[in-house]
């Protein structure tokens, strides 16, 4: 193992094995420069700065390149190989500035990127890096040398641009003045043809006038009479549209007429029978009841009548009874039987009294210089006027009912 050849393996895999192999990386990443150049004397001696921008790849694709590569770059970072292939392509580039004008690099710039980028690929090219582009970025110089270029040119553009607009202006105005002839001319040919085309035509258009007239007269007599059928036609078609509109009115008339005899037969003529008959039966009824009730009652009459005069008799015949026995009464008790009467009829007489005062709203009481006061003085005067009836009965009768009381009855053996 120690004598085999490295194996290079470019974005795969690859078995190591500890203590017997040794892996290394390199990358394969591409890098961009930024290729300056400061103040580099070109051939005619002038100081000038160049940036350019490259961009370089090591190849692993190519076999040799990247044996190449490996030997060279093996164990070194990514910035150290970008700063090695920098300082190569300035040193290139310089190398190149030295041996062309200002006017070369500014004029075909171009031409300066292929001849740097031909150059370093040859030479990086050994060291397994290729030169994937290279572009020329800026020019510029402290000594205003470009400036200068510029303005010759400017001055030679400025007056290149003066004499051909001079002669510009020179060839506009003859053109003008060329054109403006042709225009005139071409006007007054323009204006001759369009006065005969006026006069064509307003002969055409008299021409045509007069058959437009005669054929619009005839147009308007013969729209006259088409509207006179039109409005014929419309006036029969109108007077048979309303005999028919009169035909239907008359039907639905008829259907309208017979519409309200039913509805009047259902509504108003049966009701009218029904009720007419549901009357009579009642009136029937009410008159039967009527006569029942009379019949009732002159029956009731007759028995009430009856029974008031067996009552009546009755009543006769007991107050005539009454008034026998009264009378036998008096004449055997004398004093004591109209004492008897007058008491039983004491109450009806102290009622008979007091029934004015029943109805009074208002009593006025006038006291004396003695006695009760007020209301309370009413019940007195009531019972003073009750007292004083014995002695009315006495002055009448010539019965005293005073003694007539105080006697003591006599007992018969």
């Amino acid at each position: 193992f120690c004598r085999s050849p490295p194996v290079m393996v470019a974005g795969g895999r690859v078995l190591v094995v500890p203590c017997l192999q040794q892996i290394q990386r390199i990358s394969l990443n591409t890098l961009t420069l930024n290729v300056r150049s400061e103040k580099v004397y070109t051939r005619h001696g002038v100081p000038i700065s160049v940036t350019g921008i490259a961009q370089v790849k090591i190849q692993g694709q190519n076999k040799e390149m990247l044996a190449a590569a490996c030997q060279m770059f093996l164990g070194k970072s990514e910035s150290e190989i970008a700063q090695i292939a920098l300082e190569t392509l300035e040193g290139h580039q310089r190398a190149i500035m030295a041996h062309m004008t200002v006017e070369e690099i500014y004029k075909d710039r171009q031409k300066f990127s292929e001849q740097v980028f031909n150059v370093a690929s040859s030479d990086l090219v050994n060291m397994g890096i290729s030169v994937v582009s290279y572009t020329l970025k800026d020019i510029h110089d402290d000594q205003d040398y470009l400036h200068s270029l510029g303005k010759g040119r400017t001055a030679q553009v400025q007056r290149d641009a003066r004499v051909g607009e001079a002669e510009a202006k020179r060839d506009a105005g003859i053109r003008e003045a060329r054109a403006r002839q042709e225009q005139v001319s071409a006007q007054l040919l323009s204006e001759t043809a369009m006065a005969q085309a006026q006069r064509d035509f307003q002969v055409q258009q008299a021409l045509c006038d007069t058959a437009v007239n005669a054929r619009k007269a005839q147009a308007d007599l013969a729209y006259q009479l088409q509207v006179a059928r039109m409005k014929q036609q419309i006036e029969e078609q109108r007077a048979q549209v309303l005999v028919v509109e009169r035909a239907q009115q008359v039907q639905l008339q008829e259907h309208e007429i017979g519409r309200r005899e039913r509805e009047l037969e259902a509504t108003v003529r049966k009701p009218a029978e029904a009720e007419r008959y549901r009357l009579e039966r009642l009136a029937e009824a009410e008159r039967l009841q009527m006569m029942m009730q009379a019949e009732a009652e002159a029956e009731a009459m007759r028995v009430t009548g009856a029974a008031r005069a067996a009552a009546v008799a009755a009543r006769a015949r007991a107050e005539a009874a009454q008034t026998a026995a009264k009378a036998e009464a008096f004449g055997q008790y004398q004093e004591a039987a109209v004492v008897d009467m007058v008491l039983q009829r004491l109450p009806q007489v102290a009622e008979a009294v007091a029934q004015p005062l029943l109805g009074t709203r208002r009593v006025t009481l006038v006291a004396g210089g003695s006695g009760d006061i007020g209301v309370s003085r009413l019940p007195g005067e009531i019972l003073d006027v009750v007292t004083r009836l014995p002695t009315a009965v006495e002055t009448l009768t010539g019965v005293s009912v005073t003694q007539a009381t105080q006697k003591k009855p006599e007992c018969k053996a």
